[in-house]
């Protein structure tokens, strides 16, 4: 599941670049700005939105999506001193929660684009900057 992986593999590597385990590298977007509130709201709805695209069909993502979405989280819990047991507990345990809900992929899987749109706007990409072979 790229959750559990994201969780689990995802390495920062230098300033502004994450690659996830066996996955692609993408440049991640600037978070310094953020206040922590900002910052809280942000990793909120990074993990809701990776839980719902990673578990949905009918809303998928592409690698560089996905490696945007969770390093950024990763950042994000990185820069609000969160350590692995902390993040998986405070935000991704009430994103699997919403699985539980049957109308969850239609009400959060359409806020994936625009989510992305909005990291890119903070100077993330998408497309990979190298390929794990």
């Amino acid at each position: 599941m790229k959750a559990l992986a994201a969780l689990a593999g995802a390495l920062v590597l230098g300033a502004g670049a994450v690659a996830a385990d066996g996955g692609v590298t993408v440049k991640l977007p600037d978070v310094s700005g953020l206040s922590d509130a900002q910052a809280k709201a942000l990793i909120a709805e990074l993990a809701e939105v990776n839980v719902i695209t990673s578990n949905c069909a009918d809303y998928p993502i592409t690698d560089g999506e996905w490696t945007l979405i969770t390093g950024t989280g990763d950042l994000l819990a990185a820069r609000l001193g969160l350590d692995a047991s902390t993040y998986d507990r405070t935000y991704y345990a009430p994103a699997f929660k919403l699985l539980d809900d049957p109308g969850a992929c239609d009400r959060i899987g359409p806020a994936a684009r625009p989510l992305v749109q909005r990291l890119v706007g903070m100077g993330g990409g998408t497309t990979p900057l190298t390929q794990s072979q």
